[in-house]
């Protein structure tokens, strides 16, 4: 069956056409395209998604609807997650994304989130390595941390994201250690609650999903430019988080814009989510993180051909 699966987030919007068969297991992608709209922006102060967010989402769905048409498509379905989730006019979001793609948004939960996210980092990875897994997805509004084996035992969202964050924190460029010190503090009091929900000492297999995540990758095996298939995969030693992070701490966002692998979309927000990410890796426990390339995309896309 081809599908059309879309995830609007907090940053990104991003589609993914594949041809699915779950009998057989298989997931062949047919297009995958992200832009970044940043449709949060804004949201963690005022609580309404504004008006050139949406222009800036329509503009990137109307593109896609055009691509789904083409590519011949049986099924489509589209999730919103943090920052629809916390707005206070989300049905002027939903009624557009209706009237551009022909089905309402699904404006899912933090722990829904989750589970197709581990639905789709860990598929690749069963057999390849140790269970149980402990992913992290580290959107632009918020972080979920799933654990489990083939399914889900638990999981939990965290209200912290790379542009939430940036927001909040990081009005410095660069960020002051005053700055650093205030978004860390945020992330460690949400992991305290994170840990009466998922039992970090379960892990054996720490998985982590969206860009900031390969985005770190690629800095950390200094890639001379973004390749999905070198990042798929990649073992980062969570020492290895720790100095990203830190070599962007001290980094202005001109010097972040020259890095060979950096979207545009993500330089003033992947500070902050380099420090998220390190919390957490620090947090977990466990010596390395596997950066992956699948993630809710390919959860949802499996979850509708199911």
């Amino acid at each position: 069956m081809r599908v059309a699966a879309l995830d609007c987030g907090t940053n990104s919007l991003r589609l993914l056409i594949a041809d699915v068969n779950n009998a057989q297991g298989s997931l062949i992608d047919i297009d995958r395209k992200m832009q970044i709209v940043r449709l949060g922006e804004g949201v963690d102060k005022t609580g309404v998604l504004s008006h050139a967010a949406l222009a800036r989402t329509f503009d990137a769905l109307d593109e896609y609807a055009s691509l789904i048409n083409q590519r011949g498509v049986e099924k489509v379905s589209m999730v919103a997650t943090s920052a629809t989730r916390d707005a206070a006019n989300r049905a002027e979001f939903v009624a557009g994304v209706k009237q551009r793609i022909g089905v309402e948004p699904e404006v899912i939960t933090g722990n829904q989130e989750a589970s197709l996210s581990f639905m789709g980092a860990t598929r690749g990875f069963q057999g390849e390595h140790a269970p149980p897994f402990l992913v992290i997805d580290l959107g632009g509004g918020s972080t979920e941390l799933v654990v489990g084996t083939d399914s889900v035992q638990a999981a939990y969202s965290m209200d912290v994201g790379c542009v939430r964050m940036s927001e909040r924190h990081l009005a410095a460029d660069p960020p002051s250690p005053r700055q650093i010190e205030g978004l860390r503090s945020d992330v460690h009091a949400a992991l305290v609650s994170a840990r009466k929900v998922v039992d970090f000492g379960q892990a054996r297999t720490m998985v982590g999903v969206a860009g900031t995540v390969t985005t770190v990758a690629a800095m950390y095996l200094d890639l001379q430019a973004y390749d999905p298939k070198v990042l798929h995969g990649a073992l980062i030693p969570v020492s290895g988080v720790n100095a990203v992070a830190t070599e962007l701490s001290h980094m202005t966002r001109s010097q972040i814009a020259a890095l060979p692998f950096m979207h545009p979309g993500r330089v003033d927000v992947i500070t902050a989510g380099a420090l998220v990410l390190s919390e957490v890796c620090s947090a977990v426990g466990l010596p390395e993180l596997i950066a992956s390339e699948l993630d809710i995309l390919d959860g949802l896309a499996w979850s509708i051909a199911g």
